[in-house]
Formats: structure tokens, sequence, C-alpha cells
């Protein structure tokens, strides 16, 4: 139960689920599955189809890029990283993989897309998200905006 509580405080600052009501969110963190890697596994690797979200619960992972493999960040409990996989299946930006033993919540793209039909709310919520996230990375950039 507590990892579940985690879960749930976690997508709560995901700036994609920030708008969403605890009801929501406790019904997201339902769907999603917790997985426990050893180190050194590959989550995904850059150029792979997206498909899903993960949250960090305990470990942390490292992002790669690039052909020399160079690591470019270190994710740690709390990091969430991938959800833009959950709104279109364009390839994977980095590699991720295990630094050390690994908890994840896993929250798959299809299974996104049925709880967006199911509770529309979720939807509206998350579209005036991402209209705040467009309209502050316009504004950091000095895009105007209408």
């Amino acid at each position: 139960m507590a990892r579940r509580q985690d879960l749930i405080d976690h997508l709560g600052k995901v700036p994609l689920f920030s708008r969403c009501t605890g009801r929501e969110l406790r019904i997201v963190a339902r769907h999603a599955e917790a997985v426990r890697l050893p180190e050194g596994s590959v989550l995904f690797s850059e150029g792979d189809t997206g498909d899903a979200f993960y949250v960090v619960l305990d470990g942390t992972a490292e992002v790669r890029k690039g052909k020399a493999d160079r690591r470019v960040n270190s994710l740690g409990r709390g990091a969430y990283f991938g959800e833009m996989a959950l709104l279109d299946a364009a390839p994977r930006s980095a590699t991720v993989v295990a630094a050390t033993e690994l908890e994840l919540a896993v929250l798959g793209a299809r299974i996104f897309r049925t709880l967006l039909r199911e509770l529309p709310t979720i939807s509206e919520r998350m579209l005036a998200a991402l209209a705040g996230e467009l309209r502050e990375a316009r504004r950091s950039q000095d895009v105007p905006t209408a």
C-alpha cells in the first residue's frame, strides 16, 4: 500500500497529471504495474517505439544518448520519464538503463488510452496541463501567445 501511495504522490508532480484529482490519480496508479529490474537492465533503447511511462520508486536509472552511449542524466526516486510515449509512439530520444536494482511503476500506452476513453475528465485535465506547459515553454522562449 505504501508503494501505491508513493506512486500517487509522484504522479501528482508529473506535469501531464498535475491537474488530475486525487481520485483520478488513484485510478491511474491502480493501472500501473510494479516492476523490479536488476542492475544493468535496459528499459528501452534510443530509437525504440515509445509505449510506456515510468516512475522510479526505488533505485537509480541512467539516461544515455548516442552511439558513444554517453550518460546524460541520472534518475532517482520520484523521477519520471516516457510520459510523451503515452500520447504518441514517436521513437525514444535516449536509452535508459538500471544503474542499480530498480523498482518502477510502469503505465503502458494501451492501458492509458483506455483510461482516457473511460474517464473523459482526465483527458480534459491533461489537455489543460499540456496547454499550460506549452504556454510556459513559449514564455521562456519569448514567443508571444494570443
